[in-house]
């Protein structure tokens, strides 16, 4: 039960964080466990996409195996399914109707999937394990996920001629943030793991100026097209 309850813990808090920041209109419970549920889901299709395009032995500390497999195997596979049944469950839905919505439905998706992962790795390997993945890789996953819902949230209320923008921004800076992250832990190479708790501040700060933007501007519904539209080199 304790590491079960290590487990789940981390993921508990930060959905309760993002959720609570959601000023102006909370989304329905029922509609975010189906997106907590839906993320969870992925980790089994996920995992036999990544097994099937692994094809490199990590133990040998290249940083071309290391680039692939954080940017492909991990970054792009993980976030991309992620993406998609976002688009699949949620683009259209009538409650997505505020921008800072899109980084909600985002990141209850992204920890459903980071939730079920992280009891795979922490039932298997122990408590200390949980204690490191509750301050690295699960707050990872929501803060790729704010990316991500940033871009989507701006998207959904866009004109049409900025839409498919931020729509490919959603996918591609995730998983380039995604791929940097593993990347810097896969390289096995001192120069670039010192580099990791410079990263996760970046994240971090970079994630909360999006909320503060998004949450300032929900407010806003019938100014969404002027906003994007001002927002051009928004990256």
């Amino acid at each position: 039960m304790l590491l079960l309850a290590a487990a789940v813990a981390p993921s508990a808090a930060l959905l309760y964080y993002f959720y609570t920041r959601d000023k102006y209109e909370k989304e329905p419970r029922k509609l975010l466990l189906k997106a907590f549920l839906i993320g969870g889901g992925l980790v089994v299709p996920v995992l036999f996409v990544e097994l099937g395009l692994n094809i490199f032995d990590m133990e040998e500390a290249n940083l071309i195996a290391a680039g692939y497999t954080a940017f492909v195997v991990a970054g792009f596979v993980e976030e991309s399914f992620k993406f998609m049944f976002f688009f699949l469950y949620i683009w259209k839905n009538t409650n997505f109707n505020e921008m800072y919505d899109g980084i909600v439905y985002s990141v209850f998706i992204s920890l459903g999937f980071a939730t079920f992962e992280n009891l795979a790795y922490v039932l298997s390997t122990g408590f200390s394990t949980a204690v490191i993945r509750s301050l690295t890789a699960v707050p990872a996953h929501a803060l790729f996920a704010v990316t991500m819902g940033y871009y989507l949230g701006i998207a959904r209320f866009a004109n049409l001629r900025y839409r498919r923008k931020y729509i490919i921004l959603g996918l591609i800076i995730p998983v380039l943030l995604h791929g940097i992250y593993d990347f810097i832990l896969l390289s096995q190479k001192l120069y670039l793991l010192a580099l990791f708790i410079p990263y996760m501040l970046y994240l971090w700060k970079r994630s909360l100026g999006h909320m503060d933007e998004l949450v300032e501007f929900s407010q806003f519904k019938d100014r969404s097209e002027e906003y994007a539209d001002d927002s051009e080199d928004r990256v």
